[in-house]
């Protein structure tokens, strides 16, 4: 398998891990359970962050287009309404 899909493999798995954290210290009673899994989540969104800082520098990840300013304001507005 090309470097470029393990990557970009690898990058899928952690973000579906992140979701799945924010789940279990939104519902986590348990304090020390909630910041271990905080600690973990923590640390898996740095390395997250630092292998998409390697996929973007070797052209593996390409990030959508920024929005408009026109179009972000419309958002604003529907979510403030």
């Amino acid at each position: 398998m090309e470097e470029k899909y393990m990557v970009n493999d690898i990058l899928e798995s952690v973000k579906a891990e992140l979701t799945t954290y924010q789940g279990v210290i939104s519902e986590a009673e348990n304090m020390q359970l909630r910041q271990t899994i905080q600690t973990i989540r923590d640390n898996d969104e740095s390395f997250q962050y630092e292998l998409f800082k390697v996929a973007q520098a070797k052209g593996y990840y390409k990030p959508a287009q920024q929005a408009q300013q026109q179009e972000i304001d419309k958002v604003k507005n529907e979510v403030s309404n």
